[in-house]
């Protein structure tokens, strides 16, 4: 099993940034594949950005694209997610999730692990 734990999450402003963390533990050779999902209340999950094992394979969610940064540290076990510029649209509960899959994909259901979230509320 692999835990995961994120962090980082809280109140900013619009334009404002925020940088969020995800340290996994136990059987990490499980989160080969990294990612980032948000969701808002009334919302169903959605993708954020994900990351291979190498980096060498990102994706990001168009909505995110040009003001996010996903990247990880894999000697810490850690998976970062950069967010500037943010908008109010952004405002949800942000959850990091893992896959042994070698393969970068967007799908929720294809992520065997997740951690138990971090909120990000972004006032206008």
């Amino acid at each position: 099993q692999v835990q995961l734990v994120e962090s980082g999450g809280g109140l900013v402003q619009a334009g404002g940034s925020l940088r969020l963390s995800c340290a996994a533990s136990g059987r990490t050779s499980s989160a080969y594949v990294m990612g980032w999902f948000r969701q808002a209340p009334g919302k169903e999950r959605e993708f954020v950005a994900a990351i291979s094992w190498t980096g060498g394979s990102i994706y990001y969610a168009e909505s995110v694209k040009g003001r996010f940064t996903i990247s990880r540290d894999n000697a810490k076990n850690a998976v970062y997610l950069q967010m500037n510029s943010l908008k109010p649209e952004d405002t949800a509960a942000y959850y990091c999730a893992a896959s042994g899959r070698s393969t970068v994909f967007t799908t929720p259901g294809l992520y065997g692990h997740w951690g138990q979230g971090t909120q990000v509320t972004v006032s206008s």
